[in-house]
């Protein structure tokens, strides 16, 4: 039995008849093919699949795309553009807070969504925020301070 679902992804609607076990992430992957969102342990405990649901951090591994009919999904893909990188983006680029670049979509979800609700956090609030994104690669103060960078970024750009 499939199911209709209507999902609106980065701004962009897409009505599609699907699995009703299929997850965010796969119908995201493999449906949509907006590979930057990643599927790390697929368990709910590394991060590395975080997507936005109406604002809010979610990992997709757990949600099932029917759970998310009629809701609005933010990815990567959708946070910037090449030539137009978001704050957070540009911020970890400037920062060094990449490694390998696994949990990068990830943890910049999760930073957006802290920054939506709390445009200045202090460095506990950062790291509780991202506490659920797991980074093999570094001892995330790059990261920490990536975001608490973007945060000045984004305040200055408000003022």
């Amino acid at each position: 039995m499939k199911l209709p679902v209507l999902l609106s992804v980065n701004g962009e609607k897409y009505e599609l008849v699907l699995n009703p076990k299929k997850t965010l992430l796969e119908v995201l992957r493999s449906e949509l093919g907006l590979t930057g969102t990643k599927e790390g342990c697929g368990e709910g405990a590394c991060g590395a699949c975080t997507v936005l649901m109406d604002g809010k951090a979610v990992n997709s591994c757990l949600v099932l795309a029917v759970e998310a009919n009629g809701k609005d999904i933010l990815t990567i893909e959708g946070l910037g553009s090449e030539n137009d990188l978001h704050p957070l983006q540009r911020a970890f680029v400037d920062h060094w807070a990449i490694q390998c670049g696994f949990c990068t979509p990830g943890m910049i979800l999760s930073a957006k969504a802290l920054l939506d609700r709390n445009s200045h956090p202090n460095e506990d609030e950062i790291r509780r925020a991202i506490s659920g994104n797991l980074c093999r690669c570094t001892g995330y103060s790059k990261i920490v301070k990536a975001i608490a960078a973007a945060s000045s970024s984004l305040k200055d750009r408000s003022t």
